[in-house]
């Protein structure tokens, strides 16, 4: 595939990592290049793919998209700023 054809077919993107996904990663956040057409949920998958530790967060991750809210299946967009949020324990 050229560099032409990956350009149009892949996203940058940023995820900021919180609690349990920023204790894996040990960074607060990554850039990820995403093919078009991804979905939040495609991103926690491809993140607990990549650290297994996180699948018990899988089911409880609440998912933001620029300060916003937003369900499992949103799609992402160039330049998009994802926030991944597992429950967090305090007291």
């Amino acid at each position: 595939m050229s560099d032409t054809a990956l350009s149009q077919s892949a996203i940058a993107i940023t995820v900021k990592l919180f609690a349990a996904y920023q204790e894996a990663y040990g960074v607060p956040e990554l850039t990820l290049e995403v093919p078009v057409g991804t979905t939040v949920a495609e991103v926690r998958d491809r993140l607990i793919s990549e650290h297994p530790e996180l699948a018990q967060w899988r089911d409880l991750t609440r998912f933001g998209i620029n300060l916003q809210f937003v369900e499992a299946d949103a799609v992402l967009h160039a330049g998009d700023e994802v926030v991944l949020i597992p429950p967090v324990s305090g007291g």
